[in-house]
């Protein structure tokens, strides 16, 4: 934080990001009151999610191409604009049909400033150190967490005395602010263009093909994450305990946030390729062994265990991805990572679902770390095949 402008920098950027886990939620809860229909309320907010996930890599490769300065500035202009467009349509139920819900929200998704990924390019431009530039991304990763667990408090609040819709005006406003604050940076002045020509934009296909071990893994993590959750309620309603499972998800958030500040405070002398698929395996070895737990206290032990290596593992994903990318591909690396880290955890709400109706939840927690232990051996044939980084046998 003692890095020139990087304290203002990071606050603006964590401002607007709040808006993604406020915005959100409040979408759903505004859209459920004013159609009075679950089913519209869900497929309203996979249009939003769907959108905003999977076209990251495109906005990603704007800013790239444009800077951050001449796209971010439109780009969260016209997501603002929508979000109020929503919040008057929402305001008052049957205000708008569901299709014109859908075609709203799908847009305001589509044009999501990728805050996150546009903040871990610039850190690596405030911090080339590789030591400091760890430090960063594990800061990152943790504040990042923790705006997805204070985001719905503050909704559960302000839907305490206001309408939904006034969460889905309130995720505006802090895009709005964060944005502006965070564009008119010097740090973010100071990035250039990607430019158009031809020789310093690198093709798609060569850019997916570097990222394809950071990108493994964090689809690896967010599919464990996305079968986690649900087989913690599983678990604990098994138990007769099925309010526990809050405090059992509290402990994964707090052993994640704890793994990450660990991870930026150590001085690693592995390299970030060496680290994940070792990390990887950490993981997955919990996971299985979180499948022997008795009970709520010890599956809660487990699961903060298991913590300890999600938020260094992300952290490091991004590491690889900043190293291999090319200089003027940083933005559209960070937008691949964390959309197969957000597909992953999709994919894995959807498969705990047929696991935990087939399976009792401790061989449901023993496949989700086979899993992870593939996912493992598959970042190391995939560094193995590159060549790229220490092979992490000769670290045991």
């Amino acid at each position: 934080m003692r890095i020139p402008h990087a304290r203002r920098t990071f606050a603006a950027a964590l401002l607007g990001r709040l808006s993604y886990g406020v915005a959100p939620l409040s979408l759903m809860l505004a859209v459920t009151r004013a159609s009075g229909s679950y089913a519209v309320a869900g497929t309203v907010m996979a249009l939003f999610s769907a959108t905003s996930v999977f076209l990251s890599p495109a906005r990603a490769a704007l800013i790239d191409r444009y800077g951050p300065r001449r796209v971010l500035a439109p780009m969260a202009g016209t997501h603002v604009a929508l979000l109020g467009l929503l919040t008057m349509t929402l305001w008052r139920p049957g205000a708008a049909p569901p299709p014109v819900l859908g075609a709203v929200t799908a847009a305001a998704g589509a044009c999501t400033p990728p805050l996150g990924p546009t903040m871990r390019a610039v850190w690596g431009r405030l911090a080339p150190d590789p030591a400091l530039l760890q430090r960063a991304y594990s800061l990152d990763a943790v504040a990042e967490e923790l705006l997805f667990v204070s985001g719905p408090l503050l909704v559960g609040v302000l839907v305490g005395f206001a309408p939904p819709a006034a969460g889905v005006l309130a995720g505006a406003v802090l895009m709005a602010a964060g944005t502006a604050g965070f564009v008119s940076s010097p740090a973010v002045r100071a990035v250039p263009a990607g430019g158009r020509e031809r020789d310093r934009r690198p093709a798609g296909r060569r850019v997916l093909r570097g990222l394809a071990r950071p990108v493994v893994a964090a689809a690896g993590v967010g599919l464990a994450l996305g079968v986690v959750e649900l087989l913690v309620v599983a678990f604990a309603e098994g138990h007769g305990s099925g309010g526990s499972a809050g405090w059992v998800l509290a402990a994964l958030s707090a052993g994640s946030a704890v793994g990450g500040l660990l991870n930026g405070a150590v001085s690693w002398r592995a390299t970030a390729g060496a680290r994940l698929p070792l990390q990887a395996a950490g993981l997955g070895l919990v996971l299985c062994a979180a499948g022997l737990a008795h009970g709520v206290g010890t599956l809660a032990l487990a699961v903060a265990a298991a913590g300890l290596f999600v938020s260094p593992l992300i952290t490091t994903a991004y590491l690889v991805a900043d190293e291999t990318a090319p200089p003027e591909a940083r933005v559209r690396a960070g937008a691949w990572v964390n959309t197969a880290l957000n597909a992953g955890g999709t994919a894995g709400a959807a498969v705990s679902g047929v696991l935990v109706g087939r399976l009792p939840p401790a061989p449901c927690f023993a496949v989700t770390g086979a899993v992870m232990l593939l996912t493992a051996l598959t970042v190391v044939r995939g560094a193995a095949r590159t060549g790229d980084g220490e092979h992490p046998a000769r670290l045991l």
